[in-house]
């Protein structure tokens, strides 16, 4: 690990994975997808944020990861991108945070969870915050769009929130909604799904 360095981030979490509704890796720590492993894309746009001096804030990336079965129990692949109107000075800040070695959870918690990771990739990341609506995608690359649930019987919007009053692993309230689209092709990375778990969150992470 680098000498550790002050940082914090609050970022819009844009998050959908194949686990089915509710996500089973929130409340018991295993998946609930077909296979019994988990596959994710989450998209970030840091609100307000630093590293030391350097300001974050506008920051686009997104965090596409699959493991072959429990989040926790490793073996992963993952990789980063990074929307192209970044500076270089931020894409080395986002890429040593996001990669733990500058201390602070759950960063460092995550990036000990693979075995195979690939970035920081720039991109051209689309990015729209839209509470249930929210989408993220990298043409060619990926795409995640999320829509809320709805009520089978009075056809109106289910807004669903998961709330941790404890405080959760990667965020404490969570706009719950569906995947209409969650779909990878990179390197060894790829997979398709719909009608899986999603969530809109506000995350607060710092190192200090």
């Amino acid at each position: 690990m680098s000498e550790q360095q002050n940082w914090s981030l609050k970022m819009h979490n844009i998050e959908s994975c194949s686990c089915n509704h509710g996500c089973g890796c929130q409340f018991a720590g295993f998946p609930t997808s077909e296979d019994g492993g988990c596959q994710a894309i989450i998209g970030y746009e840091v609100i307000e944020g630093h590293l030391n001096e350097l300001d974050l804030a506008g920051v686009k990336m997104v965090l596409v990861a699959s493991w072959p079965k429990a989040m926790h129990e490793g073996n992963g692949d993952g990789a980063l991108f990074i929307d192209k109107s970044a500076t270089a000075e931020q894409v080395s800040a986002m890429a040593t945070i996001m990669s733990g070695q500058h201390g602070g959870m759950p960063v460092t918690a995550i990036a000990s969870l693979f075995s195979a990771f690939d970035g920081p990739i720039m991109a051209d990341i689309k990015l729209k915050v839209n509470e249930f609506n929210s989408t993220v995608a990298i043409d060619g690359i990926l795409e995640a769009e999320q829509t809320p649930h709805v009520n089978p019987v009075t056809g109106d919007e289910n807004r669903v929130h998961i709330t941790y009053p404890g405080g959760g692993f990667l965020w404490n309230d969570g706009k719950v909604g569906r995947t209409k689209a969650l779909k990878v092709n990179h390197g060894n990375i790829a997979f398709n799904f719909d009608d899986t778990f999603a969530a809109n969150a506000i995350v607060n992470w710092p190192n200090g």
